[in-house]
């Protein structure tokens, strides 16, 4: 996860957050959340993230919204990836839906980080 959030960081996406669901939730350990500025700026963190993650070995399971670029979800099996428009975050609001879940900013996830593609829970 180290790695997509250093992607996500260096593509410039806007307020990048990490759930902890693993307690709550059944498909997945964590949702990584951000934004972008654009449609086409989610749609190329999107493919930024794929091929990084990929030349790390790290395919996604399936992929959703790739053409729309409103929301677009990545699922890496224990992460599950969404990236939004502003509009669209706030109305499908992940993080309030998901408030009992322990939640760092992108900053406080890669100040504990131990390597490139891992890092603490």
């Amino acid at each position: 996860m180290v790695l997509a959030v250093r992607t996500l960081a260096a593509h410039k996406a806007v307020d990048p957050v990490i759930l902890d669901v693993r307690k709550i939730c059944g498909f997945a350990d964590y949702f990584l959340i951000a934004s972008g500025t654009s449609r086409r700026h989610v749609q190329a963190l999107a493919q930024h993230l794929e091929a990084d993650l990929g030349a790390a070995g790290i395919d996604p399971l399936g992929e959703e919204g790739l053409e729309e670029g409103n929301w677009i979800l990545l699922d890496y099996n224990e992460v599950i990836i969404h990236l939004f428009l502003p509009p669209f975050r706030e109305f499908y609001d992940l993080e309030g839906l998901w408030a009992e879940a322990p939640r760092r900013t992108a900053e406080e996830y890669l100040a504990g980080a131990t390597s490139a593609t891992g890092g603490p829970a």
